[in-house]
């Protein structure tokens, strides 16, 4: 599955059915770029959960929503609802276990 460039009008509709990790992002934040690769990655290997980022730059509705304070954070929903959050660079393996372990 692609990853998703989000905004703050299309945030509801692509969050609302099955499981969507979504990360919120800035382009000139470090530690945000160091995962995306892992993100593509990701979502190129699972069709489970949808991949979404959101720039936090040009989308300041959505993060204020969900309490983002630091990037990047990462937030799990269930059919709209959120699961779980991680805030900070994760590895691909800690990603992983993270989004299974949510997943129950």
């Amino acid at each position: 599955m692609e990853l998703i460039y989000g905004t703050d009008q299309d945030f509801e509709s692509l969050t609302k059915e099955g499981y969507v990790l979504v990360d919120f992002f800035a382009n000139w934040c470090g530690p945000c770029k160091m995962l995306g690769p892992i993100l593509e990655e990701l979502s190129n290997q699972r069709d489970d959960v949808k991949i979404v980022k959101i720039d936090i730059d040009e989308n300041e509705e959505t993060p204020r929503k969900f309490g983002v304070m630091s990037i990047p954070t990462l937030i799990l929903f269930k059919d709209g609802k959120e699961v779980s959050k991680q805030v900070g660079l994760l590895s691909k393996t800690d990603l992983i276990n993270w989004i299974e372990e949510s997943k129950n």
